[in-house]
């Protein structure tokens, strides 16, 4: 079956569900309120934007407040799996949950949590590039809330002012602490980094393992997946290359 997304066709699979006059999917007798205007993608990897797709009301509830709604729901679900709740193991699960969506693994959704960034002269005139790499990521596949982790490697030429090297990590991180995509969170990375250093000379490399290939679908657990983001001078193939050797890529 096709389906119409933002406009552009996409397959999904051919699931036999009808809608209602109420906006409800109904399929194998239960019925589902869903958004009028969402469609299901599947396993179709679709990206619209370079910003993590929010809603306008994101932060009108705080975070106490997520947390308890989203225990709600989670206790929800366990019941629904067939889980016994009063078990002494499982009883605190949907609260354990609740507080690790908002306060950890998802914190980067809130602007308020973006690590404050201080600059400095470069001083010692160090004109050449500047590599951190190893910087270890943990993210979390958007479209199937698998973890995501790995490596980055960043570098950057000066324009006149410098970063503090945890800096570097912390910009990492907070990119990462959300539902993501590693293309996007590529790009987010560097786009952040060329705002706060004024320059365009920015490369990132990101090499990742995606549990939602290696635990579920093809269940491949030996590859891994990796992007890339060159800009400025790292365009030059030369440097880039010499980026590649630093951090141990280069073929």
């Amino acid at each position: 079956m096709v389906m119409k997304i933002n406009g552009t066709s996409a397959l999904s699979s051919n699931v036999n569900r009808t809608r209602d006059n109420n906006g409800h999917i109904n399929g194998n007798g239960h019925a589902f309120k869903i958004w009028e205007d969402t469609d299901i993608i599947g396993d179709d990897h679709i990206a619209t934007n370079i910003e993590t797709p929010m809603r306008a009301d994101a932060f009108l509830l705080d975070d106490e407040r997520k947390v308890e709604i989203i225990e709600q729901h989670f206790n929800k679900i366990m019941n629904v799996l067939g889980l016994d709740l009063t078990d002494d193991s499982l009883k605190g699960t949907p609260r354990r949950v609740a507080k690790m969506f908002v306060n950890e693994i998802f914190y980067g959704l809130n602007p308020e949590n973006k690590p404050s960034m201080s600059v400095f002269d470069n001083k010692f005139k160090y004109g050449q590039m500047l590599v951190e790499k190893n910087i270890n990521l943990n993210s979390t596949c958007e479209h199937h809330f698998l973890p995501i982790f790995g490596k980055a490697h960043v570098a950057y030429v000066s324009s006149g002012t410098v970063i503090g090297l945890s800096k570097i990590n912390r910009i990492v991180d907070y990119f990462s602490r959300r539902p993501q995509v590693q293309e996007r969170l590529t790009v987010q990375i560097s786009e952040e980094l060329k705002k706060v250093l004024k320059t365009e000379d920015v490369a990132i490399i990101i090499e990742a393992k995606h549990m939602c290939v290696s635990s579920r679908g093809i269940q491949d657990e030996s590859s891994t997946t990796v992007t890339a983001e060159y800009s400025g001078i790292f365009k030059n193939e030369k440097t880039k290359d010499e980026f590649l050797t630093y951090v141990g890529m280069k073929l």
